[in-house]
């Protein structure tokens, strides 16, 4: 997959998948499903992208960049609501607000290295599913695996992050 023609191809799909993503996001943060997508494409490393062996090496490295984006908001989040000394900003109504809450997003992204670590599939589609926002029908394409084998990989990791959330 030739990385030039990336962005082009497949922005209006990151965009769509971010601001469905966003949409169900809760109301403590907000940020554009284009400036999530820009800033995913930057992790990755721009206009000097490395060549992308298909469509689910792509969309699994997205997936990744905006958990990591996600994270680090979260974490900031955190940072001021438990103390931090930041001015509150209004934010335009254009903006779509995140649904989440950072503590539940934070305690997925601390457990989903070790999920990913007992079962490399079901951590990706915990990360298409939950931090990018994909159908299944989506992340089961992205991740070139049948739907059946997804639907079944996805009640396998939603049992397992409820066994590894519970206080």
């Amino acid at each position: 997959m030739d990385s030039p023609d990336l962005l082009p191809t497949l922005y209006a799909e990151l965009r769509r998948l971010a601001a469905s993503k966003m949409s169900r996001e809760s109301a403590d943060q907000t940020l554009q499903p284009t400036a999530l997508v820009h800033e995913a494409w930057l992790r990755l490393g721009a206009d000097a992208q490395p060549r992308w062996e298909n469509r689910a090496h792509f969309f699994g490295a997205a997936a990744e960049a905006m958990r990591r984006i996600l994270i680090d908001r979260a974490r900031r989040r955190e940072v001021l609501r438990k103390g931090g000394f930041a001015e509150r900003e209004e934010c335009p109504e254009d903006r779509l607000e995140i649904a989440a809450p950072s503590d539940e997003v934070l305690a997925v992204h601390e457990v989903l290295d070790r999920l990913a670590g007992e079962d490399p599939v079901a951590g990706d589609l915990v990360k298409l599913r939950y931090f990018v926002g994909m159908s299944m029908v989506e992340a089961a394409e992205a991740l070139g695996i049948p739907l059946r084998s997804a639907e079944r990989i996805w009640s396998f990791a939603k049992a397992w992050l409820r066994q590894e959330l519970r206080p």
